[in-house]
Formats: C-alpha cells, sequence, structure tokens
C-alpha cells in the first residue's frame, strides 16, 4: 500500500472500519428480531473480517506491534482451526483496526445506530408488523404463569438485554456531563423495561451499576481512587470466574440428595438464578457446561447454548483461551487505572457480572459487544506505550 500517502491510508482505514462497523451493527440489529437469518451470517462475517484485516494492513505499525499483531492472529487462529469458531480471530482483528479512530466519535455512532434500530424493532412490533408486543402468558421456568414483554426482540430477556446495552453506552458517552434529572431519566427507562421485561438479573446489575455511575458522577475523586480498580479487578475475573468455575461443579449434583454437604447452599443459590447452575449439566445429553465437558481449546461439537455466560466462554473457546480473557480483562482495569477512566471501568464491572448469569455478550455478532472499539484503542496505546496520562476518551 505503499503507493498511498499516509493521509490517504489514514482515510481509507476509517472508511472500511466505519463500513465493517455498520454491517456488524446491522447484521446485530437483524439477529435481535425474529427475521431468520439462515446461513447469510458466515459470509457477511467473511466480508467484515476482510475489511478490518485491509485496516490493519494499511495501517502503520513498528516491530514490537507487528510481533503482537503475529501473535495474537496465530493464537485466534489455532483456537479457530480447533474450535470451528472463528469469534476471537474475528473479535482479535476488528479491535486492531480500531486502533486509531475518534473513539467518541465510533462510540457515538454505535449508540445511535442501535437505538435507531431498537426503536424501530419495537415500533414494528406495537404496530403488528415485526414480532409480538407480549407473547401469551407461559411458566419461563420460575414455577409461575407470566406475561414478559419482548416488544419484537424475540425474548424479553434480549429485550432488556438491549435496553441495558443502550444504559451502559449512555453512561460511557454521556454521563460524566449529564445532570441529575437526564441520570434519574435513564434509570426510570431501564427500571420500567426491566419490570415490564420481568428480569430480576437486570434489576440487580442495573441498580449496582446505576449506583456506582451516580457515584462517579457526583464525586469526581472517586476516579482516583486506586481502591476502585483494584476491587473491580478482584470482582470481575475473581469473582465472576471463580463462582462460575464453582457452578459447573456443583451443577452435577443431583437434585434432593440432600446428604451432600453443600446441598442447601446450591439449592439456594440455584434458585435465585432460576436453575441455571443445574440446567449446565441436566439441560442437554452430553452434560454442556459442566466441567467435564471443558476442554484446553473447544472442538467444534461444543455448539450447545445455556444462560451463564462465563461458563459459555470456557465450554466454547477452551480453559486457555477463557484464561486470557480474563487476563486482558485485568490488563484494561489496569490502563483505566493508569488514565483514570472511571466511566470503562464501570462498563467492565456491570457487564463481567452481568455475563455471570447471561450469555448475551458472549456470541459471534460483534455489534453486541460495543465496548469492543474501547478496548482496541486502549490496547493498541499500551502496545504502543503512548504517555499514560493521555485520555482518548476526551
Amino acid at each position: 500500500m505503499n503507493f498511498l500517502s499516509e493521509e490517504k491510508r489514514a482515510k481509507l482505514s476509517e472508511v472500511l472500519f466505519y463500513v465493517a462497523l455498520s454491517i456488524e451493527l446491522g447484521i446485530m440489529l437483524l439477529e435481535k428480531t425474529v427475521i431468520p437469518l439462515h446461513d447469510c451470517q458466515s459470509y457477511v462475517y467473511r466480508v467484515t473480517f476482510l475489511l478490518t484485516l485491509i485496516v490493519v494492513l494499511l495501517m502503520k505499525h513498528d516491530k514490537k506491534e507487528w510481533i503482537v499483531i503475529g501473535a495474537v492472529c496465530l493464537f485466534t487462529f489455532v483456537s479457530y482451526r480447533i474450535s470451528g469458531k472463528n469469534d476471537l480471530l474475528r473479535y482479535a482483528v476488528f479491535m486492531m483496526a480500531a486502533r486509531d479512530i475518534d473513539l467518541k466519535k465510533a462510540m457515538k455512532y454505535i449508540f445511535y445506530v442501535s437505538v435507531a434500530g431498537y426503536a424501530l424493532i419495537a415500533l414494528l412490533s406495537v404496530v403488528g408488523k415485526l414480532g409480538v408486543v407480549a407473547p401469551p402468558p407461559r411458566d419461563y421456568g420460575r414455577g409461575d404463569i407470566e406475561v414478559r414483554y419482548e416488544f419484537g426482540f424475540g425474548h424479553a430477556n434480549t429485550f432488556y438485554g438491549s435496553v441495558y446495552a443502550f444504559v451502559l453506552l449512555w453512561m460511557w458517552i454521556y454521563g460524566e456531563a449529564a445532570s441529575l434529572r437526564e441520570w434519574l431519566l435513564v434509570f426510570a427507562l431501564n427500571f420500567m423495561a426491566s419490570v415490564v421485561s420481568a428480569t430480576r438479573t437486570g434489576m440487580l446489575v442495573s441498580v449496582l451499576t446505576f449506583g456506582v455511575g451516580f457515584l462517579a458522577r457526583f464525586y469526581k475523586k472517586i476516579k482516583e481512587c486506586k481502591i476502585v480498580y483494584v476491587l473491580t479487578a478482584l470482582v470481575t475475573p475473581v469473582f465472576c470466574v471463580a463462582f462460575s468455575v464453582w457452578s459447573a461443579v456443583v451443577s452435577k449434583v443431583p437434585r434432593y440428595e440432600f446428604e451432600h454437604k453443600h446441598y442447601d447452599l446450591i439449592e439456594w443459590i440455584d434458585d435465585k438464578l432460576n436453575n441455571r447452575i443445574h440446567d449446565l449439566y441436566r439441560e442437554t445429553e452430553k452434560h454442556a457446561g459442566s466441567i467435564w465437558t471443558w476442554k484446553l481449546f473447544s472442538d467444534g461439537n461444543s455448539e450447545e447454548t445455556f444462560d451463564m455466560g462465563w461458563v459459555r466462554i470456557f465450554y466454547w473457546y477452551g480453559i486457555i483461551p477463557a484464561i486470557v480473557i480474563s487476563a486482558l480483562i485485568v490488563l484494561i482495569i489496569y490502563i483505566c487505572y493508569k488514565k483514570k477512566d472511571v466511566w470503562t471501568l464501570i462498563i467492565i464491572l456491570s457487564l463481567s457480572i452481568y455475563t455471570v448469569v447471561e450469555a448475551t455478550f458472549v456470541s459471534e455478532y460483534i455489534g453486541r459487544l460495543f465496548i469492543l472499539p474501547v478496548i482496541g484503542v486502549y490496547l493498541g496505546e499500551f502496545v504502543n506505550r503512548k504517555k499514560d496520562g493521555e485520555c482518548l476518551r476526551s
């Protein structure tokens, strides 16, 4: 690409990145509806992967960065060849392509495209053109017949997950400058969404998220507190991963085995999680999700889905990739500490806890994990060792 000037390469890289991002957001929005995608996804993924790979090749890299790029691509490619899932390879190249973007501009683009798409899905369901506002009352596994509103998203949890993504994006972009009235309006929207979708997990995680968010907004000195970053680093990979591993282990304990020394505790927690722990073992014939199905690298037969997101990471991709992902999260938390970026920290904390019991953000859809551009920019900065205090969010 030496026939292009540096300025033209930068412009072409930006255009190609936004084309790839737009396609990924579009297929993410389609997937959230009842519209069947069939097998077209794999072809779309090839297009967006090629676009982001071209962007990476157009960029200027020093020798150290090329080594890092080569190592990451090799690791994720090996994972792909063993597991048959190219998600990690696509995610990695996408994040590399995001290195030089205007981060706030990109996040606003994701925010407004997503909000427009979510609003259109809901509107089409209300006028009877796409999906339903709410399916007939039924038992969702809680022992009660209930109505859960989904507004065209195919499932109540998918609807709430979209509102939750909107809230987190809003916090990252506007939370620091928003007034108390704006904060309360967004909280009210989130609360109503959690009520009509009847998601207990969403309500609990959102209360935690808004509590920390309020504190960060109205007590500015919190971003200087080292303990906040340390606690997040402990909660995210230590508590979330450790609890998920424990769940995968005890999922095999048969129900009503009262003599088991931890039976009461397991049953109490599992009841609060709507049987998610026991379902890791008993929901499928091969006991997908239980720790006995985990491998160092997953294989093409590990396709089953279940709700516990961190367990899905271990099951879908393998123990080694899951450990690498956990370490990467700790590194991002460290970068947040160096940059005093409490808002990205809040997003990481909230998503990590939410993913313990919901696998919404563990998927092949890049458009779901809106935090990827932030991670790409921050890791690119870390590899290039730019000034720690420079805040790319501004």
